[in-house]
Parts: C-alpha cells; structure tokens; sequence
C-alpha cells in the first residue's frame, strides 16, 4: 500500500521540562549520560523506549529520533550524484563471489533473492542495503515502554493493498514465506475504536483559518452539524458540508462519458473551484486531501484520480464504471478488476520483509510462521555470516556497478559500495538493480542515454511518517476521537494505530496504557507540476533537523488536543521520525504527463535489462504498491535467467 513531506518553522521553539535527545524524552542528567551518537543513534535513557536496554543499540526497530532515510544511509550517494568521490581511496577487491548481487534490501530486492534461490537451490546472494535496517521503506518502529507490553507501528508501508489483485507470482511469494492473507484477516479489529465512540476529527488551526478549533464526529454526524462552530464564513461551511456529503450534478448536460473526460484533464482543486463553486476556504480545506495517497495536494491531481479514489464531490455526478476516457489511462483506485485482497499488520508490510528474510536466512528470525513472526526479535548478527548461501549487508552504499568487458559479452559484473568511508568490490554474475530508480544512473554509468534519461523521469514522492509513542490515549478518550485531519498543519493527519491482534501480540485497550500515535506529513510546493513539487518537497524535507519534527508534533497534538487535557510535556514519551526523501513510486499523472505506447513509457524503458543486470523496485512498474515491487523483482529475474 502507498504510503508521504515538507519543511517545518511554523512554531518557535519552547523550553520544555522534557526535551528529546533521538526521539525519547530525557532530562539533562540522561542527556549526559546517554552519551548519544548524533544522528539517528538509539535513545537509552530517561522515559519511553529506555526499558529496552542495551537492547536497541544493535536492534534497529528500537531505535528512534531521525529514521527512514537516516543519517549516513544516503551522503555518500549524493557525493557521487553531484560528480565528487565518495568514500576514502581506491576500493579494495574482497575476493568475493556471488551468482547474485541484489542492490537494495527492500521487499523487491528481498523478494529477487527469493524468486532466483527458488530457481537455483544452491546460489550464492549478496544483498547490499544502504540503511542500518532491511526491508526498504517497508521498516519497523517498535516501542517497548516500561511496564507495558511491547508497541509496533509502521514506518512505512502501511499494508497489503492494492487496486488490482495481487498477480499469482505476488500471491505466490506471500504465501511461500507463510502468509496466507485472508486467513489472517481476522487479526484487524475494524470498528474497535468505533464501538468504544470514537470518531474521526478536524482541526482547524489558528494560523490557517483564524481560530484553533476541534469539530468532532465528522465520520458519522450530519455534517452542518460537525461545522456549526468552526471558524469559517457560512459560505465555506455550506461548501464543505456539500462537497463532503456527496455534491450535486455540478456537471448538467453531460453524459457520464463527456464528464469522465472532462474530469481526466482538469485538476480534482479545478473541479471544486470552477464546477463545485466551492468558497477560498474550503478548497483551503480540501488541498491536502490527496497528500497521502499522491505525495500532492488536490491541485496536483485530476479530478478523475481523485472520482477513482472515492474523494467526496461526485456521488452527484452519477458517473458509471464503465468506459474510461483516453486509451491507456485508468484512475488510480478504478475497481474494475476488484481490487486485491487487504491485511494490515501492527508493524505495516515491515512483516512481510522480515518473512522474506526468514525465508532467506532462517537463523535470523525465530519462528514457523507469520503470526510467531509479529514479536519475534531479529538477529542482526547472522544477517552477513561468512559462508551462509545468503547474506545481507546492511548500511553498504552501492557507488559502482559495471560489467568486467563488453556488457555483451562480459561474464561478470563488479560491484563498488562504501561502507562507512571505505570502499569495497565484490563481483556477481548477475546483478539486480533494485533501488530507487532515479539513482541507478550515477550507478550504472554505462547504460543507454535514453535508458539513463527514463531513470531519471521516474521521480518518486517524498513522505514522512512520524510514530509518537504516548503514556495514554487517554485526550483521545475524553474527546470521543481516534483520528485527525488537520488540513492547515504541518502533519495533517494523525491517529490512533489500528487496532491487530495477532500471533501474542494486542493492541492496548485500555485507555490507561501506552499507545501509538502514527503521524503524517507530506512536503510538496502547491502550483507546481507534480515531479516538480516532488524535487522541492525532497529538498525542503532534507533541510529538516529532527527538532522541527518535535516541535510540530508536540504544538499540533497540544493544540488540537487541549481539551481532552492532553499535555505534550507529559504524555509524549518517544517520537521516531520516518523520513523518505524517495518514498512513493511515480504514477501516471495526465495533468502533466502525455498518454504513450507501452513500450514509450518511461518505466518500460528504464527498466530494460542491460547485459547482466536487470532492474527491479516498484518504480519500473510504475505503481506504488507492495505487489508492483514483488512482481518487478519476478520480471527481473526472469529476464537474467533467460
């Protein structure tokens, strides 16, 4: 499933009685003490995940603070990107030799290793990860707060979803690593919030709308009734109100066809502004709507994607499912085939990377099956043993990857990464390029220009989310809310993590205990072209230090939650901040982009094998879904075994 950034200064830093060193509230003696890394080390003192002990020092999932994209996970690849020499010297050849080298420890690359040892029993894997973790943007963030059972959030992708089913070889990986989806579906507890009378939110903030103000129950009351007291002219109350309750037929005269067109090349904000009518105020409501599934706001995308993803506004259109307009282009959520099937683990798609590694590397992760695996506690330790078929080398930065002779002809490939600042060659056979796309030029200097210039069009979309670890949801259950949409905030969505019980592990009930709270943040520059809001949204997202992060957690959730007596001082006891610069895989956008024969899109020509090495990730299926990475990483190796 997709899963979103931007740059923060809103709110002036406070003293606080607990500051934060890495995401875990300490005092000034445990900041002493701790004797922190900076830059991502893990927290292990004071409050929050301090139980865990020295634990977290070698257990990646505990640490907090900047995560995702983390500190040294990707410096040495923007040397090389910007023409410097990444690392210290000249590399040094380790002597190794591997029938695969997969770039990229994601669910892609994690799943090439998987499809080629299924096709050749005995081969020996390297997998080169840049981050001090596996599993790509699929991570796991884990709390174990003192005297409560432990917490699991996602840090990226959130769970198995997607608009089309899941293809039989994406089907077929899951359950070869033990995950039989509807099985499991009983795990999620849907409607448990619900039935304890907690709804949905809206937080109207002073610095966007004049006022802050907290309308509750706008998943289930009438909504002139959720409105009546937020700060808003009537006009924008009417608006909003008749937008979210399903609009009217703002398009007379028009066959569902002719509207279904229209709708393909106008903007979802356009619609709502020149069709819609819709009040400065409530589009100001309305734009960031789309951040989370698009990486941009309602300007950015058409207002077909957004009929695709049953955004309110059209129920009055009485558009049918049938015919699409314009050859090629299908709007992201059209159910036309149904949908795949959906799972949500407490620890998002992080289970499935960590079932692959099982699959790969048993000795790394206790247990038999998907369940066991949910509190099983990696072994980094036997993830790069000499001598094990395969092995995954964590924090390795890949600089260089060229074939040793003519790539025609050529029986190896080496390949230079840096580990820290040291360089180092390993050579393969055969080489997976399953990394973000966009960098694989910098990489594999030598392919085509025309492949090199396709790389480089596939810009994905940069997202943040931030988990907050909490006492209590206690503000929560006084204000009778589980989630907020905050549409003027730095983080305009946030909420309780959904409630999964599986395999020993339960989300906590009691309203007393301590919770999670997954936060999102989307950066991107509204106007723009939507790659180009990627590119600013990317840069502004890098020039974002860990405070700023803090300081909008802890002055928006005081904000909004202020009458439920929340108090960001006490009640926030860690924070992990998911950055990714790189997050989703580019889609097609007909705002911006031309309708073009398959075989001239840009991922169909990015992604075309090179000698001997094949490239994979979501990004050369052009879709930002779980199974797209799955199903590149079969195409991948299929070709290299050809």
């Amino acid at each position: 499933m997709r899963a979103t950034v931007r740059d923060g200064g809103r709110y002036a830093r406070n003293d606080h009685p607990a500051d934060f060193v890495n995401g875990v509230a300490v005092g000034t003696a445990g900041i002493t003490a701790a004797g922190l890394a900076p830059g991502g080390a893990s927290a292990i003192a004071g409050t929050g995940t301090a139980s865990a002990g020295g634990i977290a020092a070698t257990y990646p999932p505990l640490h907090t603070g900047m995560r995702g994209s983390h500190p040294g996970a990707f410096e040495q690849a923007h040397v090389l990107r910007d023409g410097g020499h990444p690392g210290r010297g000249e590399p040094v050849d380790t002597g190794e030799r591997y029938d695969l080298v997969v770039v990229g420890g994601g669910i892609s690359g994690l799943a090439a290793a998987h499809f080629f040892r299924e096709a050749k029993p005995g081969a020996r894997i390297l997998i080169l990860e840049n981050h001090d973790d596996f599993g790509g943007h699929a991570k796991r963030n884990e709390f174990r707060p003192a005297g409560s059972p432990t917490l699991l959030c996602n840090g990226g992708t959130l769970g198995i979803d997607s608009p089309r089913p899941y293809s039989p070889q994406a089907d077929g990986l899951l359950k070869a690593i033990g995950l039989d989806v509807e099985a499991m579906k009983g795990i999620e507890k849907e409607g448990a919030y619900r039935s304890r009378g907690l709804g949905h939110a809206v937080f109207f903030d002073k610095a966007t709308f004049g006022a802050d103000y907290l309308a509750t129950g706008a998943d289930h009351r009438p909504w002139p009734e959720v409105l009546a007291k937020a700060p808003l002219s009537d006009k924008a109350k009417a608006d909003i109100a008749a937008i979210e309750s399903g609009g009217a037929d703002w398009m007379p005269g028009m066959t569902s066809a002719e509207k279904k067109d229209r709708l393909s090349r106008i903007s979802y904000k356009a619609y709502l502004a020149d069709y819609a009518k819709a009040d400065p105020a409530a589009l100001a409501y309305f734009q960031p709507r789309s951040q989370g599934w698009w990486g941009v706001g309602i300007d950015g995308i058409t207002a077909l994607d957004a009929w695709g993803m049953n955004f309110p506004g059209f129920a009055g259109l009485k558009l049918d499912k049938g015919s699409i307009p314009r050859m090629g282009y299908t709007p992201m959520g059209y159910a036309d085939t149904g949908g795949s099937y959906a799972l949500h683990f407490p620890d998002g798609n992080a289970t499935i990377a960590r079932l692959l590694v099982r699959a790969l590397i048993p000795e790394a992760l206790p247990g038999r099956d998907a369940a066991d695996s949910v509190l099983a506690q990696a072994d980094y330790s036997q993830l790069d043993r000499p001598g094990q078929p395969v092995r995954i080398r964590l924090s390795s930065i890949a600089l260089a990857v060229h074939h040793v002779g003519d790539p025609e002809t050529a029986k190896a490939v080496a390949i230079t990464y840096v580990t820290g600042m040291d360089l180092k060659t390993v050579h393969a056979a055969r080489v997976v390029m399953a990394s973000w796309n966009m960098m694989i030029p910098y990489i594999v200097p030598e392919l085509p220009d025309a492949q090199q210039a396709a790389l480089h069009d596939l810009v994905k979309a940069p997202l943040v989310y931030t988990s907050v670890e909490l006492a209590n949801r206690q503000a929560f259950e006084a204000l009778k809310i589980s989630r907020v949409y905050a549409p003027g905030c730095f983080f305009t969505d946030y909420g309780l993590n959904e409630v999964v019980d599986v395999g020993g592990y339960a989300t906590p009930r009691d309203p007393s205990m301590p919770t999670v709270v997954r936060m999102e943040h989307i950066p991107c520059e509204p106007g723009l072209p939507e790659f180009d809001q990627n590119r600013v949204g990317r840069m502004a997202l890098l020039q974002t230090p860990f405070e700023t992060f803090e300081r909008h957690v802890r002055a928006e959730m005081g904000a909004a939650l202020a009458g439920g007596g929340f108090d960001p001082d006490r009640d926030i006891t860690g924070i992990t901040v998911n950055r990714w610069p790189h997050g989703y895989a580019p889609e097609f956008n007909p705002l911006w982009e031309p309708v073009l024969p398959e075989d001239e899109q840009p991922h169909v020509v990015a992604r075309k094998r090179f000698g001997r090495i094949a490239i994979a990730n979501a990004d050369s299926g052009r879709a930002a879904y779980t199974s797209s990475a799955i199903d590149q990483a079969h195409r991948a190796i299929g070709e290299l075994l050809s």
